[in-house]
Order: structure tokens, then sequence, then C-alpha cells
């Protein structure tokens, strides 16, 4: 079992992570879903990205602090999109972190690495946010820094792949980014 902090994207807290957050539980690990915006989520990822810009990053990044706060050391931390950003930036404050999941965006710089820090990354193929030369540098530096790095892309799948209640779904790929997920939380 594995302690899981999990951010949502920038369109907010939706059902799509409460629901990857009790898929999560099902499968025995304890995981946290925290709000980083406070206020309902955005039906657009155009209002999502108005919904940042109002409540501004940084305010973003101190509610994740507040959320760690209690978690134990060693949790996993994970996120959808930019969920996957602030999941990587809190890297640097949690040195004993068991590792990052991170959906549809990458997260955590090479700097905040510890030698053998597991990290699973599931991407669109292309994906409009993530283009792939910037994803095969985020890799070679987060592998030279001494992460293990698993990278999965996924064909022809829209950026939020796993989210039910959004265009980009797929029900195939996202079954497929599950069940590896499942299996490196468990690892």
């Amino acid at each position: 079992m594995r302690h899981i902090v999990l951010f949502h994207s920038v369109y907010g807290l939706r059902p799509a992570v409460l629901r990857a957050a009790d898929e999560l539980r099902a499968a025995g690990h304890e995981v946290a879903t925290p709000d980083l915006y406070g206020v309902p989520a955005a039906d657009t990822v155009s209002d999502g990205f108005a919904l940042l810009d109002e409540i501004g990053q940084e305010v973003v990044l101190d509610r994740a602090r507040a959320a760690l706060r209690d978690a134990p050391a060693d949790a996993v931390l994970a996120g959808f999109s930019m969920g996957a950003g602030v999941a990587g930036a809190m890297l640097a404050e949690r040195p004993d972190t068991a590792g990052l999941l991170l959906l549809h965006g990458t997260g955590g710089a090479p700097e905040a690495v510890r030698p053998g820090l597991r990290v699973q990354l599931h991407l669109a193929d292309p994906d409009e946010y993530e283009p792939q030369d910037e994803v095969d540098e985020w890799r070679r530096a987060m592998t030279a820094a001494g992460a293990a790095v698993d990278v999965y892309r996924y064909p022809g799948v829209g950026h939020l792949f796993t989210d039910p209640d959004v265009p980009d779904h797929d029900a195939r790929a996202a079954v497929r980014a599950w069940d590896r997920s499942l299996a490196f939380l468990t690892g």
C-alpha cells in the first residue's frame, strides 16, 4: 500500500480525479486529492487556464505544500497535466518521495532527483502540450540525475485521454495507463 497525493489538472478538482482516486483506493492505496483552486472546476480548458491565472501559480503551489504537510515523507506524488507539474515542483521539498506518477504532463527537475527515484510518465503521442523533443530532453536529464524513468506514449489520443468527461478520452489507452500505473505503485 502506498500513500498517494494526486493533484488535479488545470480544469480543477473534477469528477475524473475523484474517480481515479477511488480506483487507487480500491487497489489498496491511501489517496489524497487536494483542491488547489478552492472553487468549482472549470468546464473547458480555456476556463481552467483563466482560473489558474486568477488564482496564481504561487497560491496553487502553496496549497499543494499545505496538502502535503500531513502526508508521509515517502508519499507518491502524482498528477494530471498541470498537476504533474505541481507534483514535480513538490519533489524538491520532499526528498524521500517514493515516486512520481505523471499523467499527461512532465514534472520534476533533475536537481531534485535522488538516485533511484522511480518516475512513470503517460502521454498522448503527439501531445500538444508536451513536444517530443522536450520530453526527450526531460527524460535524459532525469535519467542522468539518477531517476528510473519509464515513459509511455499513447498514439492518436488526446492530451487528457484518461478523463472520461472530456473529448480527449480514449477508453483503451486509459485502461492501459491505469494498468501500468497500478503496477508502478505496487512495484
